[in-house]
C-alpha cells in the first residue's frame, strides 16, 4: 500500500513532446493503485493518443470539453469534482497563461477552475520561452492563487539547446505528488536525520566502514519531507540520490558527522539518528598508500566521539531525539539500556541476523522502545512504510506533555 492507493488522480496533458513521459507516468501511478483520468488538449491528441492513455491507465481518457455518459455525467465538472489531487504536466507556455487568467476553453483549463484539491504544475518548454518575463508572471500567479509549481530541469532539449525547460522526472514528480496527498502533520517542523555509513581512512586507499547502505535515512527524510518537515538530511558516502524536498549534507567520517548534527541539533524540533557511526578510527593514517609486504598485523584505533550520547546530554526541552541499534541478540534489552543510557524518547531496534532486514535490504522489521515503557514489534514492511510508522510513533511523542 502506498500513499497513491485508492486516490483520485487526474492528469492534464498538454501540448508538448514531453507528453511521453507522462504517460510513464500514468503507468506507475496505475500500478501504485492510484485510480487515474487523463483529460488531453487537442494539441496533446498531436503527440500522444489517448489510446496509450487509456491502455496505460485501464480508464477512459477525455478530450471533448463536454465529453460525459448516459446518466447525464458532465466530464469538465466531474473530473475535478472528485479529483484527490489535479496534476497539468508537460505545462506548456500556452497553458500556462490559460491557467492563470482563469480562461475555459479546453477540458483541461475547465477541470482547473472546478477541482479544489491540491493542484500541481510540471512545466516543460524551451529554455528561453520558460525564462521569459510573461511566463514568469503567470507563473508566480499562479502559486500565488495556490497551485504548486515545480521548476523544471535542466539539460539538453528536443529543440537542440541546453538549459532550464525539461520535464522533471518521475522520481522528483512523484514525491511532490505524494506530499500534496500526505498528512501535514509535521508541517514547519525542522528535522535532522543522519544516514549511511561512516569511513575511517587508513591511508589513501583503505578505510574502516560498515556496511549500511542508507536505504532506511533516506526513507525517513523522505517520508518526513512528505508530512512537510523542513528535513536536513546528513548522509556518510553512499550511493542513493538527494531525496527532493530534502536538503542533503554529505559528510565522510565520524567526527565531520558529529560537526554537522551538532551544528544543527539546537535548531531541530526532531533528531533521527539512523547512521550507523563507525566506533573506532585508526589511531595513525599513513599519508601514502601502505604497500601490502609493509602492512602491519596490528592496528591501533581511538574511540570516535559517541553523537547521539552527546545529543541525549544537551537535548533542550520538547525536542524529540530518536536512536537506531543494530544487534543480533537481546535486541529488547540492549534497546531498553540504550534508550536510557543516551536519554531517547524513542530507540529503533534492527536485528541484523535476519536476512530480510536490516542493513542493505529493502525492507525492514524493527521494534519499537518509547520513553514511556511502550513497545512496537513492526512487520517485515519496506523501509519507506517503516520510516512512516516511526513518524507517527514521533508525531504521537510531540503531543505527550
Amino acid at each position: 500500500m502506498t500513499v497513491f492507493t485508492g486516490k483520485n488522480v487526474v492528469v492534464g496533458v498538454c501540448g508538448s513532446i514531453a507528453a511521453f513521459k507522462v504517460a510513464g507516468w500514468v503507468s506507475t501511478l496505475t500500478k501504485m493503485e492510484a485510480l487515474v483520468d487523463v483529460a488531453m488538449t487537442p494539441a496533446a491528441e498531436r503527440f500522444v493518443t489517448p489510446l496509450t492513455f487509456a491502455s496505460l491507465s485501464g480508464r477512459k481518457v477525455y478530450s471533448a470539453m463536454f465529453d460525459g455518459a448516459a446518466d447525464g455525467s458532465m466530464a469538465h465538472i466531474d473530473l475535478g469534482r472528485e479529483a484527490d489531487i489535479f496534476v497539468v504536466a508537460p505545462a506548456t507556455a500556452d497553458i500556462i497563461a490559460k491557467l492563470a487568467h482563469g480562461m475555459a476553453d479546453t477540458l483541461v483549463t475547465t477541470v482547473a477552475l472546478v477541482a479544489r484539491c491540491p493542484k500541481l504544475l510540471f512545466p516543460a518548454m524551451n529554455v528561453q520561452m520558460f525564462a521569459s518575463l510573461p511566463v514568469q508572471e503567470n507563473l508566480k500567479k499562479l502559486r500565488e492563487s495556490g497551485w504548486t509549481v515545480v521548476a523544471p530541469a535542466s539539460g539538453s532539449m528536443a529543440c537542440g539547446e541546453v538549459g532550464k525547460g525539461r520535464l522533471v522526472e518521475w522520481q522528483d514528480a512523484q514525491e511532490y505528488l505524494a506530499a500534496a496527498l500526505s498528512r501535514q502533520d509535521l508541517a514547519g517542523m525542522r528535522v535532522v536525520v543522519t544516514a549511511g555509513p561512516t569511513r575511517e581512512a587508513i591511508d589513501p586507499a583503505r578505510f574502516l566502514s560498515n556496511r549500511s547502505s542508507g536505504k532506511m535515512g533516506y526513507a525517513l527524510a523522505t517520508a518526513a519531507a512528505r508530512r512537510g518537515a523542513v528535513v536536513m538530511l546528513i548522509s556518510g558516502p553512499s550511493s542513493l540520490p538527494a531525496p527532493p524536498l530534502v536538503t542533503l549534507k554529505r559528510v565522510e567520517t565520524a567526527r565531520e558527522m558529529h560537526d554537522a548534527v551538532m551544528a544543527e541539533s539546537a535548531h531541530a524540533g526532531v533528531i533521527i539518528k539512523a547512521a550507523a557511526v563507525s566506533d573506532y578510527r585508526p589511531e595513525n593514517i599513513a599519508p601514502h598508500k601502505v604497500k601490502k609486504e609493509n602492512i602491519e598485523t596490528e592496528m591501533r584505533l581511538v574511540q570516535n566521539p559517541d553523537i547521539l550520547f552527546a545529543l541525549g546530554e544537551k537535548k533542550p526541552k520538547g525536542q524529540i531525539l530518536v536512536g537506531f541499534a543494530a544487534e543480533s541478540r537481546n535486541l529488547e534489552a540492549e534497546g531498553r539500556r540504550k534508550l536510557t543510557k543516551k536519554n531517547l524518547d524513542l530507540i529503533c531496534v534492527n536485528d541484523i541476523s535476519a536476512s530480510d532486514a536490516g542493513f542493505e535490504s529493502e525492507t525492514n522489521r524493527i521494534l519499537l522502545l518509547d520513553r514511556d515503557g511502550g513497545e512496537e514489534r513492526l512487520p517485515l514492511i519496506s523501509k519507506l512504510e517503516t520510516a512512516d510508522r516511526i513518524l507517527d510513533r514521533v508525531v504521537a511523542l510531540r503531543c505527550t506533555p
